[in-house]
């Protein structure tokens, strides 16, 4: 069988590679094309397409999925299934190409999290398990019939860094499963539900300011779920204070107010219920820290509050 990859970032490097290693024939690699990164700004390739060319594989870098030129050179290969993992919504006319359809990587318990960040959400929200979801790409996004799922615990302590590297390899052992099933014609799909759609938007900077008014699990949630992006930040003296790792202690106080600011036990923050021991900060224009070498290192004591003063007020 005759495969089209689309993906660009790291996570779908595995699944690509699984298929390369596979029985199956990868006709042709789809990916966004190459930006400027880094302080010079340097053009970058995106992850899929280094390991495409690699392997010497042919790359398609389209600027528009509708472009009739690279939609033709799409057809031309005559490829079976489209494989896509972390990529853009296709359009219809994409979606119309091959035999079998389309098949989509999705790392959540779909119809729950339907959306760009749902590993994110999944922590912020502090569920103790996601998953992965191979489904039937259609029109309406991440709505297709599931081809294939599989349950994933959520650690008590993992950020959403972390449970994004761990996903990456059931992720791929799942698509290779769903293609071999496609393939034998042994693949059986099962519609969604409607009922248990959650939605899981992309992050933006603003999702990861903390309200103190919340209780201290909640904004622990909130720091994990947006580790390593966008990350988590309270204002401290008018600027952004971020915060990378935090514990909940028993301690109550006013929301936003630091309940402790020693050099030995470092930084306790009252929430809306419970506090926090902001374990490990990062200043403007520093690096990471612990809590107690913040406080060693800076003016901050006892009593101050953190966080919008709109949020406080409000």
């Amino acid at each position: 069988m005759k495969l089209v990859f689309m993906g660009t970032p790291d996570f779908a490097v595995p699944t690509l590679q699984k298929l390369i290693e596979s029985e199956f024939e990868v006709a042709c690699v789809v990916t966004r094309p190459d930006k400027p990164s880094g302080r010079g700004r340097r053009m970058t390739a995106p992850p899929v397409k280094e390991l495409a060319d690699s392997c010497g594989l042919p790359v398609l870098q389209p600027e528009s999925l509708k472009n009739k030129d690279f939609l033709d050179r799409l057809r031309a290969y005559g490829a079976d299934l489209f494989v896509v993992v972390a990529f853009v919504i296709l359009p219809r006319r994409v979606l119309e190409i091959p035999r079998l359809g389309s098949v989509n990587l999705h790392p959540s318990l779909l119809p729950r999290f339907r959306g760009a960040a749902p590993i994110n959400w999944a922590v912020i929200q502090g569920e103790a398990e996601t998953g992965i979801t191979v489904f039937q790409l259609t029109g309406k996004v991440d709505a297709g019939d599931i081809l294939f799922q599989e349950r994933v615990p959520i650690g008590p302590e993992e950020t959403a860094g972390e449970l994004y590297e761990r996903l990456k390899a059931p992720g791929a052992e799942a698509i290779l499963r769903t293609v071999r099933d496609l393939a034998a014609g042994r693949a059986q799909g099962v519609a969604q539900s409607d009922v248990e759609v959650s939605r899981a938007p992309k992050l933006t900077k603003q999702d990861g300011c903390i309200d103190w008014k919340s209780e201290a699990s909640e904004i622990r949630n909130l720091i994990r779920g947006t580790n390593p992006f966008p990350g988590a930040f309270t204002i401290w003296n008018g600027k952004d204070l971020k915060i990378h790792c935090a514990e909940e202690v028993a301690q109550n106080g006013a929301p936003g107010e630091i309940l402790t600011a020693d050099g030995k036990d470092g930084l306790v923050v009252a929430a809306g219920e419970g506090a926090l021991r902001l374990v490990e900060v990062q200043p403007p224009g520093k690096s990471r820290m612990s809590g107690a070498d913040l406080v060693r290192g800076y003016q901050i004591k006892a009593g101050e509050r953190l966080g919008r003063q709109d949020l406080l007020d409000s």
